[in-house]
C-alpha cells in the first residue's frame, strides 16, 4: 500500500443507534446472515485510517425502512436517517458524505425524500435496495422516482437486498444471494429500458456489481431474445454502472471486473462494518497488489471524484510514517490470514 492512498469509500454503512433499537424491537438481530456490527463514528474513523480512506459516503444497508409496515413510520424513519446522515457529515468535515435512504417500495413518498435529501440535506446520492418487500428495481410503476433522479443527475447506490424467497440452509444471503439480487436488480434497470431513459442516474452496482461482469454476456443474449435490441447495445448499457470494488478485489474477481467496466466506472468499497476490518484488509491489499499504480490511484479515488465533485478538493489524510506503513501492511497480513486460517501444511 502506498503511503497516503487516499481512498474514497462509496461501500461504507453506518447503524446510528436508534436505528439499531428500532430493528431490536423488531426482533431484527442480523442483516444478510450477519450479525448487526457495532458502529460508532470513532470506529469508522479507525477503520478508515487504517484502509488510508480519505472520506467515506455512508449508507443504510439492508433492511433499510422495508421492515416496517406502516409507511408514514417508513418515511418518518427516512427522514430521520437523512437528517443523522447530514449531521455525520456536517461534523467531520471532508471524513464522510451520505446516501440518502428512502422508504421504498413508497414510490411518491421516496421521490419526496430525495427531493428533499438531494437538496436540502445535502446528500451525495441515494441508496435503493434491490429489491424491496419483494419489488425489483427497474419494474414498471417506479417512473416517478426515476424522473425525479434523473432532474438533479443523482448516484444511486444500489445494495443487495435478502432476496423475496426462503434462504437455503446452510447458505447465509450475504455470500451468494447479495450477489443474485443486484443483478437481478441490473437486469431489470437494463431490460427495461430504466438506464436510456434516464441517462442522468449514475447507478453504482455493489460487490462489483454481483454476477453482472461475468454473465453479462449470457445476460445480453437473453434480453436481445426478449425485446429484439442489439446484443451491442445492451452489453453498452450493462457497462454503463458502476461498480464498487467491496469484498471483490480477488485474484479472481478483479481481472474480470477490470476486463468488463467501462473507463472511469470501478471504485473502491469495504462494505464495513459488516464487512469485518480482516476481509477489509485482505480486499484492500488484494487491490493494492492486483492492479498497476495509475490504476490504483484512479480506483481509490479519482474515479469517484469525477462522480463526486466536491470531495476532488477534499484534504488528504496526513501521509503515513514510514514505521505506520509497515504496521499498516502487517496488519494487512495478519487479517488475510485470521480471515482465511492461511496455515499451510508443515509450517507453524
Amino acid at each position: 500500500m502506498s503511503a497516503s492512498p487516499r481512498r474514497i469509500d462509496v461501500h461504507q454503512h453506518l447503524v446510528p443507534p436508534f436505528y439499531r433499537d428500532l430493528l431490536t424491537k423488531a426482533g431484527i438481530a442480523e442483516a444478510g446472515g450477519r450479525v448487526l456490527p457495532e458502529w460508532s463514528p470513532e470506529s469508522a474513523l479507525e477503520l478508515m485510517d487504517l484502509l488510508g480512506t480519505a472520506t467515506a459516503i455512508v449508507s443504510v444497508s439492508t433492511p433499510g425502512t422495508g421492515f416496517l409496515t406502516d409507511p408514514g413510520e417508513a418515511a418518518d424513519l427516512a427522514r430521520r436517517l437523512n437528517e443523522y446522515g447530514a449531521s455525520l457529515t456536517a461534523d467531520h468535515s471532508g471524513r464522510f458524505g451520505h446516501f440518502a435512504t428512502l422508504p421504498m417500495p413508497d414510490i411518491d413518498a421516496s421521490a419526496a425524500e430525495a427531493c428533499r435529501a438531494l437538496d436540502e440535506l445535502g446528500a451525495d446520492g441515494v441508496t435503493l435496495l434491490a429489491n424491496n418487500q419483494g419489488t425489483y428495481l427497474g419494474t414498471d410503476g417506479q417512473d416517478t422516482l426515476w424522473r425525479t433522479l434523473d432532474e438533479r443527475g443523482a448516484v444511486v447506490f444500489v445494495h443487495p437486498a435478502e432476496l423475496p424467497a426462503p434462504a437455503v440452509d446452510g447458505i447465509p444471503p450475504f455470500a451468494a444471494d447479495f450477489l443474485l439480487d443486484t443483478t437481478r436488480a441490473a437486469y431489470l434497470l437494463v431490460r427495461n429500458g430504466i438506464v436510456r431513459r434516464y441517462p442522468r442516474i449514475r447507478f453504482i452496482l455493489s460487490h462489483a456489481g454481483g454476477f453482472v461482469p461475468y454473465a453479462s454476456h449470457r445476460m445480453a443474449v437473453s434480453i436481445a431474445a426478449d425485446t429484439g435490441r442489439s446484443p451491442l447495445d445492451i452489453l453498452d448499457d450493462l457497462r454503463g454502472f458502476y461498480f464498487d470494488t467491496a469484498l471483490s478485489a480477488s485474484p479472481a474477481a478483479l481481472p474480470t471486473l477490470l476486463a468488463f467496466a467501462r473507463p472511469g466506472h470501478i471504485l473502491f468499497g469495504s462494505d464495513w462494518p459488516f464487512a469485518p476490518i480482516a476481509a477489509g484488509q485482505y480486499f484492500a491489499n488484494g487491490l493494492d497488489s492486483g492492479v498497476d499504480p495509475a490504476t490504483l490511484v484512479a480506483i481509490n479515488h479519482t474515479h469517484a471524484e469525477a462522480l463526486f465533485p466536491r470531495l476532488a478538493g477534499a484534504p488528504a489524510p496526513a501521509p503515513a510514517r514510514p514505521a505506520q506503513v509497515r504496521l499498516r501492511q502487517a496488519a494487512q497480513r495478519a487479517g488475510a490470514r485470521a480471515l482465511f486460517k492461511l496455515v499451510q501444511p508443515g509450517t507453524r
